[in-house]
């Protein structure tokens, strides 16, 4: 059982989610949003993130961290920011030692909710009902949650065919 932190990365709003547990009997430790504002300069939004995210690592004791792997098309200046936003949780993800996984938004909704085609509120509708929470998360912390939620279930179906094989150590 593995603690996994899940990020939703943006310059101005990054959203995070933690779970314990295996598919199935998931348990959302934490969630919430990294408000890093539209008026201030980009350094200082990236420094703001990384001070945000390395403590959610330290205090949160994570093991791992699912990121998503974004793939923006619209506009050019847009996919730079958001760029240098994953950029800084790349730089937090290994100085903290922790083995990264990336997932594309499609693998994420497919994961949650069975078609890769979902929208946003079946995403929260449905990360709130898996995870048994009392409200509705904000809709960048729901896409953290399901992040973290898509490595629970791939990492679980991994051990088990690993398992099934006879291999050692899920490794193949």
């Amino acid at each position: 059982m593995s603690r996994i932190l899940g990020i939703d990365p943006g310059s101005r709003v990054t959203g995070y989610g933690i779970v314990d547990g295996d598919w199935g009997s998931a348990r959302c430790i934490a969630y919430g949003t990294i408000r890093l504002g539209d008026d201030r300069p980009m350094g200082a939004r990236l420094a703001d993130l990384y001070v945000a995210l390395g403590r959610l690592v330290r205090e949160h004791a994570v093991d791992e961290v699912a990121v998503e792997r974004v793939f923006v098309a619209r506009n050019a200046d847009s996919a730079l920011k958001l760029g240098h936003a994953r950029g800084v949780v790349l730089l937090v993800v290994e100085q903290a030692g922790l083995p990264l996984h990336e997932y594309t938004p499609a693998q994420v909704k497919k994961s949650v909710t069975g078609s890769g085609r979902a929208i946003k509120g079946q995403m929260v509708s449905l990360v709130r009902a898996i995870l048994g929470l009392d409200a509705d998360p904000p809709e960048d912390a729901a896409d953290a949650l399901a992040i973290a939620m898509t490595h629970q279930m791939r990492a679980g179906s991994r051990a088990m065919f690993a398992e099934a094989l006879g291999v050692k150590g899920g490794q193949w």
